[in-house]
């Protein structure tokens, strides 16, 4: 068989997977599921990884190549702010801004250990400095700034060092008249900072403000799994445009937190993107691998804006 051949065949078989998937009965998905449940698997480390959604077994090189995005089910797993930037930004065209911005532990804060201890942890797993990486960077040829939070870090809480960063990030994009795009991938506010993290919710509202009203720039944000607390209740739904991944899990408090304040049962899937969106509270959304073209267009659309010909 030739290699052209055996391209078009594999290109043939996958199609077929996926409409049979598409097609399957609920016992059949179960039964799949039964197969791997007890295998015992490290899904942190080596060459294979467990969908989150479908406990299908996935060979991580290949996911990498669908940007991490499963072949059975089509749930998307969670991304790394690198491979974010990697998805977003032209090749050779990132240029990384506050690198070296360290989080400071202004309230000696210790629980099981002290905050500067977790802070140096997290930064040897994931060699950030924090939960967010700024800078500029080309889209499709398209100047953009872009900020993208990464949840591996101390569950991409947002202290003092990522509202300072995307502040500058957003000062910068004023000061250059460029398009702002912020990923949201977080749990909230940082608590081992107490005021000084919740004030951040503040200061980046003030300063898009004058990016959006005064400037009259274009802000997308892209909510992904997850965003909660004060970045959904800040400059997460505060976009010109605000797009989400499918399925993204996007609230302000968990549902549990919600259920034992109201004392009543909150139903299934009501903070997933597809229930927000139906309740408007979303513009699109955007599966993963067609993310930078929907962009780009967007881009394309507001150049030719009345508002931008004053």
């Amino acid at each position: 068989m030739s290699l052209i051949n055996w391209f078009e065949d594999k290109r043939k078989f996958g199609g077929l997977i996926g409409a049979f998937i598409e097609k399957a009965t609920k016992g059949y998905i179960l039964s799949e599921r039964e197969k791997y449940r007890d295998l015992d698997v490290d899904t942190t480390k080596g060459s294979w990884i467990r969908c989150e959604n479908c406990e299908n077994m996935l060979y991580v090189k290949l996911l990498k190549q669908k940007k991490r995005v499963c072949e059975e089910c089509g749930y998307h797993l969670p991304m790394n702010s690198t491979e974010r930037i990697e998805l977003l930004i032209d090749h050779g065209t990132w240029i990384p801004i506050d690198e070296d911005m360290i989080a400071q532990d202004i309230l000696k804060f210790h629980d099981e250990e002290s905050y500067n201890n977790r802070i140096v942890t997290y930064q040897r797993q994931t060699g950030l400095t924090d939960a967010i990486q700024t800078g500029i960077g080309r889209l499709n040829g398209i100047p953009v700034a872009l900020g993208v939070m990464d949840f591996q870090f101390m569950g991409g809480s947002m202290g003092s060092v990522v509202g300072e960063k995307i502040t500058r990030l957003i000062e910068y994009a004023t000061c250059k008249s460029m398009p702002l795009i912020l990923v949201c991938s977080s749990g909230g506010a940082r608590m081992q900072e107490g005021t000084l993290s919740l004030m951040q919710m503040a200061k980046i509202s003030s300063v898009l403000q004058i990016y959006q009203v005064r400037k009259k720039l274009l802000y997308i944000a892209v909510l992904t799994y997850p965003t909660t607390g004060g970045v959904t209740a800040s400059f997460g739904m505060l976009g010109d445009i605000n797009l989400a991944e499918p399925k993204a899990y996007i609230a302000f408090a968990g549902k549990r937190v919600i259920e034992q304040t109201l004392r009543q049962k909150i139903p299934d899937g009501f903070q997933v993107a597809e229930s927000l969106f139906d309740h408007g509270l979303l513009d699109l959304i955007v599966p993963r691998n067609i993310l930078k073209g929907v962009l780009s267009e967007i881009f394309e659309l507001y150049a030719l804006a009345p508002c931008r010909k004053e």
